[in-house]
């Protein structure tokens, strides 16, 4: 199994239904023959299907492998917690696999924070000013914009020129909340302040409405630093180990 970390990867268009039945998958809750049938009642083409599969194999059915026991627990989740929002376990694991996918999801919940909407243009400028400035960098912001359409974060108007932020989804689970956080600290690749959790751009479409401090402290996976006495981080357990 390949476990370099992807530099872009994803470049295709994945609605809502797809990465749900990719998902139910990996909880054992579905088998291949159900996602396999509705690739192809979207009568992709040959390549796109496989390209399809690809990011839908790095989201749920063969992560890489830092991400296996993450991947699992969203699937525990989904069955656990029958009430569990879908789309955020997508966005999750989709953020902590896919820097790209974060990356857009970071801009445009920093560029719609005043007003709920921003230029698409903007995006992809900023996208740009990262990835360089080629074809295919504006090529998969679009997929990943039209993705997050999708999976209910944003809408596209006025031709795809601007992107509205939609009402966020009210988190009140605190398993998931966490694993949210842990899906952030992940993209982000290093400690995150405490106090920026409830405003993380990245988790744009979703409010964290539990004790978030509280949450983490008591998190197997996650750790709290303190850098003075308010200056609390938050690390992924195994990072705070290994630098220890």
């Amino acid at each position: 199994m390949n476990t370099s970390a992807p530099q872009i990867g994803f470049d295709r268009f994945i609605q809502l239904d797809w990465a749900a039945a990719a998902l139910r998958v990996r909880a054992g809750t579905a088998g291949l023959d159900d996602l396999n049938g509705l690739l192809d009642a979207a009568e992709l083409g040959v390549e796109a299907k496989k390209k399809t599969r690809t990011v839908l194999n790095r989201l749920w059915l063969e992560p890489r492998a830092e991400l296996v026991d993450f991947a699992d627990r969203a699937a525990a989740l989904y069955k656990g917690q029958p009430d569990t929002p879908i789309p955020a376990l997508c966005w999750g694991v989709a953020v902590a696999c896919y820097p790209f996918f974060g990356k857009v999801a970071e801009l445009v919940g920093r560029l719609s924070a005043i007003q709920d909407d921003c230029a698409a243009a903007e995006v992809h400028r900023r996208m740009s000013e990262i990835y360089g400035e080629r074809e295919g960098t504006r090529r998969m912001t679009n997929m990943v914009i039209q993705t997050q359409a999708s999976w209910g974060a944003v809408e596209r108007v006025e031709n795809g020129k601007r992107v509205i932020r939609l009402a966020p989804t009210p988190i009140h689970s605190d398993e998931l909340t966490v694993w949210l956080i842990e899906a952030a600290v992940r993209y982000v690749g290093k400690p995150v302040s405490v106090n920026s959790l409830q405003s993380l751009p990245a988790l744009f479409p979703f409010s964290l409405t539990r004790p978030l401090a509280y949450l983490v402290s008591n998190c197997p996976h996650l750790d709290i630093r303190s850098e003075g006495p308010n200056n609390q981080f938050v690390a992924l357990r195994e990072n705070y180990k290994a630098e220890k």
